[in-house]
């Protein structure tokens, strides 16, 4: 089984490095695909590509491996692995970077803040560039700055027939809409190009924790301050065990800020004044820091499962229902707005720009006897919240449940979504996406 004119590796059953090579980031996916093309080039994309389809075979697409299905990783199919494709080009003149389809979010933060510059990126480093981009983007930056695709200005992207395009603005226009938030349906993007910003290179995290017997007043007083939050501001409430406090359970209200910290400081005396909280904590860090303190938590071979809600407002009885924590997964509370809002719902697939806040719960854990109790705990909790729901976010879904697309994209955008995959991928070969067209 060899591909004509390919330079990277091809691993295939029983090879020394297949098991790797098919293992993702949620340890839940267990599946062997025929052959993993780990792509050295664009052009090697366009020989596995010919390859896959030539010999009918299902084709997946992997970057950074994080999605919750694991959907790259095709049963008896092919796996396209981009993770040679990890170059990260920084130009601090024009603030632009292009940046390989298979980059690490890391990889493109290290490269940034050599300059004190940032583009809007998830918070944890060993995500994937394309799946966190494709499905919309949001990080500590969103508020000031919009979402990951948001500041993309340019996509190289390889269709089902092999044609390499130029994807901007002026260029293969309907297509710049769909990739903005629309998923991975339409080819493989070999290459991005993001607008950067100057945030410098500080950060700052703030929280104050309360017994959940003394929450329900503290986040009211923290939903209270959401009019008046500057946009370097992300204010953040969470839940679950506190490991400080001898593994009670615990809420916390706060923010994550970005850029000089006694700016951000002057904040804080607004928060000191809700409630009675058992302690607070207030930690200046780097930025680079602050991108990379969940790794650990988010690593990898461990099983994962994740619910997530947008809300267009916080009424008393949903944050009710955040605080009735019993034995539940963590979950977080973030406020949206800001120049997420700024730019128009019709500018791109992404959808619920008008949410107040995102809700996300998830568990981890190693035992796959225990898979069916934790997925139903998480899906119990997030339950209770859905009256008081918008939508959800594309990249949180962990259900292959069709529901769960609608609920993260409006009928109009769903249908706009299928005409351009009838453009570009009429024989529906990128059918491994959440997008399930």
């Amino acid at each position: 089984m060899t591909i004509a004119a390919f330079d990277g590796l091809l691993t295939r059953p029983g090879d020394p490095a297949y098991d790797a090579g098919r293992a993702v980031w949620n340890a839940m996916v267990d599946r062997r695909p025929a052959l993993i093309a780990r792509c050295a080039s664009t052009a090697d994309v366009v020989a596995a590509l010919r390859y896959g389809r030539a010999a009918g075979l299902e084709i997946g697409v992997r970057g950074g491996g994080h999605s919750f299905l694991g959907l790259p990783v095709v049963e008896g199919g092919l796996l396209l692995d981009l993770s040679a494709l990890n170059s990260v080009q920084v130009d601090p003149v024009s603030r632009r970077a292009r940046v390989g389809g298979g980059a690490l979010l890391g990889a493109l933060d290290l490269a940034s803040q050599r300059y004190g510059l940032a583009t809007t990126a998830g918070n944890v480093s060993h995500t994937g560039v394309g799946g966190l981009t494709l499905g919309g983007g949001v990080g500590w930056l969103a508020r000031a700055h919009a979402l990951t695709c948001d500041n993309v200005t340019s996509y190289e992207l390889v269709t089902a027939n092999g044609a390499v395009l130029r994807v901007t603005e002026t260029e293969h226009a309907d297509l710049f809409w769909g990739l903005r938030g629309g998923g991975g349906s339409f080819g493989v993007v070999t290459a991005f190009e993001f607008r950067l910003h100057p945030v410098g290179t500080q950060a700052l995290t703030v929280d104050l924790f309360y017994d959940l017997d003394d929450a329900g007043t503290a986040l009211r007083g923290w939903r209270d301050l959401f009019a008046d939050a500057p946009r370097q501001a992300t204010p953040v409430a969470r839940v679950g065990r506190r490991e400080e406090y001898g593994g009670r359970p615990m809420a916390s209200i706060g923010y994550v800020w970005v850029g000089d910290v006694e700016e951000g400081l002057r904040l804080l005396p607004s928060y000191e004044g809700i409630g009675k909280p058992a302690g607070q904590r207030v930690r200046e860090l780097s930025y680079l820091d602050l991108q990379t303190e969940s790794d650990d938590d988010e690593r990898h071979a461990r099983r994962r499962y994740c619910k997530g809600h947008y809300l267009q407002s916080l009424p008393d009885a949903a944050i009710d229902a955040f605080l009735a924590w019993d034995n539940n997964p963590g979950a977080r509370l973030t406020l949206n707005g800001g120049a997420i809002g700024d730019v128009p719902d019709s500018a791109t697939a992404y959808s619920h720009r008008d949410a107040l806040v995102e809700f996300t719960t998830g568990d981890d854990w190693t035992d796959p006897g225990e898979d069916a109790t934790r997925v139903a705990a998480a899906r119990t909790y997030a339950a209770a919240l859905e009256p008081y729901t918008s939508g959800s976010y594309v990249n949180t879904i962990a259900d292959e449940d069709p529901a769960a697309v609608h609920r993260a994209y409006s009928p109009e955008k769903l249908a706009r979504l299928h005409q351009l995959k009838d453009t570009y991928d009429p024989e529906n070969v990128f059918n491994q996406t959440a997008l399930k067209c």
